[in-house]
């Protein structure tokens, strides 16, 4: 299993909306950069990731679950997009900021850290652990 993190405006796709989705899940669309698209590329069905609120909040809120390989975005006719479907997993007991992941010096090389703009990013699995542990989540 790999672990990912998944950034998203709250304005435009919350939390709460991915979980309404149930187990169906939601196309993770609307993805414009060529890293973020190579990674859902490399995302396999059953890979974990964190739900990330940007803008306002800037913290991890939630755990997904990959349920579908990289297909063609439904968004666009463009063919060189491509997205996976996600479903929410669990809620974090506390959230985790942006601020706490930066203070922590264990988390230094995380691609959040490191480029916080990329809206689909890979998470190292002691990564996971660490940001689990302070989101009180266990898995």
């Amino acid at each position: 299993m790999r672990y990912w993190l998944f950034k998203s405006e709250p304005s435009t796709w919350s939390w709460e909306q991915q979980q309404n989705k149930g187990d169906e899940g939601e196309e993770w669309d609307g993805v414009r950069n060529y890293q973020a698209r190579n990674f859902m590329r490399d995302m396999e069905i059953g890979d974990r990731g964190f739900f990330y609120h940007s803008q306002t909040e800037k913290a991890v809120v939630g755990i997904v679950e990959v349920i579908a390989l990289a297909h063609p975005d439904s968004t666009t006719d463009d063919e060189r997009w491509e997205c996976v479907d996600i479903k929410a997993v669990k809620s974090v007991q506390t959230p985790v900021t942006l601020e706490i992941i930066k203070s922590d010096p264990r988390l230094a090389e995380m691609v959040l850290v490191r480029n916080s703009r990329l809206s689909v990013q890979p998470v190292q699995e002691d990564e996971w652990r660490i940001v689990c542990e302070l989101a009180g989540v266990s898995l």
